[in-house]
């Protein structure tokens, strides 16, 4: 008989923790989906703003680089780079970023001269291959 007892006595138990319980799972799997859900924002928003900081990046030196190969100067060098990267370059990422005339201003003067740097070092190194190639070498 205490077999009997016993099972009547857990059949009690469970009937009365069953809610409970039931919420107690749950909320165990809230949880679990709460966590899954940030890890995914966190990975994916990681990607996205990487995405949008490369076009960005992308667009000031295409911008730039037009600029250059237009023989511009100044504030029509810059306004060459603005245009390029509100129109066509990047426009989601300057909305993604909030980035306001004076920051993207900053950064296209920034991008410009990177580009000059690089279009003057670039001839340096030809002109030396050049002079590399005419000039004998001794020795």
């Amino acid at each position: 008989m205490p077999l009997k007892a016993s099972a009547a006595t857990l059949d009690t138990f469970l009937t009365a923790a069953a809610p409970g319980l039931l919420d107690l799972i749950g909320l165990v799997i809230a949880a679990i989906i709460a966590w899954g859900t940030k890890k995914a924002r966190e990975k994916w928003g990681i990607e996205i703003e990487a995405r949008y900081r490369e076009a960005l990046q992308s667009a000031l030196m295409t911008g730039a680089r037009l600029a250059l190969a237009r023989q511009l100067t100044g504030s029509a060098a810059i306004q060459i780079i603005l245009d390029h990267v509100r129109d066509v370059g990047a426009p989601d990422a300057v909305r993604h970023f909030d980035l306001d005339a004076g920051a993207l201003t900053n950064l296209a003067e920034a991008k410009l001269e990177q580009a000059a740097t690089e279009k003057v070092k670039g001839n340096i190194d030809e002109l030396l291959k050049a002079i590399d190639r005419r000039v004998p070498r001794y020795g």
